[in-house]
């Protein structure tokens, strides 16, 4: 069996997430399809992180196993080819054998995207959050400083069908502003469920003056999600890239 790594770019508006589920078309469901028709057979797609339904993602990683020997450089056009125009596979290659994207991971990146302004703008805001309000950028910075490092990250995580230990490490949190424009980039060794999206909802309350200066430490201390901000639309979640 050869093992196929994929790098995977989609723009997930109109998808039910990454996994596969009976209510809806799903990316890991159109891949497989496409999979069945280049290699003739069903195989098992694995994702690196399985993205909720409307965010998108510039590097997704995948994997899948099969008998069948096509050269790598072939794959990508292949596979294009019969996929819809949302999903492309930028890069494939064979991989070790026991290689797997998901749990091979050593770290993920994701990038969430505001507009802080009033007016709304129909060719950005499918892949950003427009906020009407008034965000202080430098307070953000300094609030999203402590969760720098390893930390119990419960008031982040959204209830999930699993109890999961939610303690993990972010290397890197930065936010960048250009014109009326802000970017939030986050990478950790993994992520809970909507993690990123409830920092987001919560770094907004604390930049427009909804919650006070030091809100963020007493938060993550508190480790209770009903104290955190709101969860931030899908729309503005890129996931840029999985590191090994």
């Amino acid at each position: 069996m050869h093992t196929i790594r994929l790098i995977i770019s989609y723009d997930g508006t109109d998808y039910h997430g990454w996994q596969i589920q009976d209510n809806g078309r799903t990316v890991q469901g159109e891949i497989e399809k496409a999979v069945i028709k280049v290699f003739g057979k069903a195989h098992r797609v694995y994702g690196a992180s399985r993205t909720d339904s409307g965010v998108h993602a510039e590097a997704q990683t995948a994997h899948f196993k099969t008998p069948l020997l096509i050269p790598e450089r072939k794959i990508p056009a292949a596979l294009n080819s019969v996929l819809p125009e949302d999903i492309a596979i930028v890069r494939a290659a064979h991989a070790r054998g026991d290689f797997h994207s998901r749990f091979d991971a050593r770290s993920k990146h994701y990038r969430y995207c505001i507009l802080n302004f009033r007016r709304r703008d129909p060719f950005r805001e499918r892949y950003a959050w427009r906020v009407p309000y008034r965000l202080d950028a430098r307070l953000m910075r300094e609030e999203a400083a402590e969760l720098l490092g390893r930390h119990d990250f419960k008031a982040f995580q959204a209830s999930d069908k699993k109890e999961r230990h939610s303690v993990r490490e972010i290397s890197c949190l930065t936010i960048t502003s250009k014109g009326l424009a802000l970017t939030i980039n986050v990478e950790a060794d993994g992520f809970l469920y909507n993690m990123v999206r409830n920092i987001v909802g919560t770094l907004v309350d604390i930049g427009r003056g909804y919650l006070p200066a030091g809100s963020m430490k007493k938060i993550l201390e508190g480790r209770d999600r009903t104290q955190a901000g709101p969860t931030a639309p899908a729309k503005g979640l890129f996931l840029i890239k999985v590191r090994y």
